[in-house]
């Protein structure tokens, strides 16, 4: 970063319930997590396109750390559960982590479909293989 580095200009996003983490997403939106049980995908023009974990069939109990792979897919650390869920762009979710985490806070996925977890409780980041690749 240079001395170039500047505010260029302001837009909040309203409406949120406690946003806890944020993320962008491949598209140029983003991805926030709420205190009170969801997450919302925004387009990049600040629109929002869904909301994740509040619908009947499923609940997410605690959403934390929230972070988007290159494929879309978006990954969602979950406290109360101590899972990590994954929701593709098109279809149900899935929970890609179901053990071996204590609190998970914040995570982190890269295209080699890994992604890593803080667990504070255990003072580390755990990683996990959530698709094909295992290297």
């Amino acid at each position: 970063v240079g001395p170039s580095l500047r505010l260029l200009s302001v837009r909040s996003v309203t409406g949120l319930s406690g946003p806890r983490h944020v993320c962008g997403t491949p598209d140029g939106g983003f991805a926030v997590s709420e205190e009170c049980g969801g997450v919302k995908l925004y387009g990049p023009r600040h629109r929002l396109l869904r909301s994740l974990g509040e619908t009947p069939a499923f609940r997410l109990g605690n959403p934390a750390g929230v972070a988007v792979d290159p494929g879309g897919n978006v990954l969602v650390a979950d406290e109360q559960e101590r899972s990590v869920v994954l929701f593709p762009p098109r279809g149900e979710p899935v929970a890609v982590v179901t053990e071996g985490l204590r609190k998970p806070a914040g995570l982190a996925c890269c295209e080699r479909g890994r992604v890593y977890v803080a667990d504070p409780p255990d003072g580390c980041v755990k990683v996990f293989c959530y698709r094909g690749d295992r290297h």
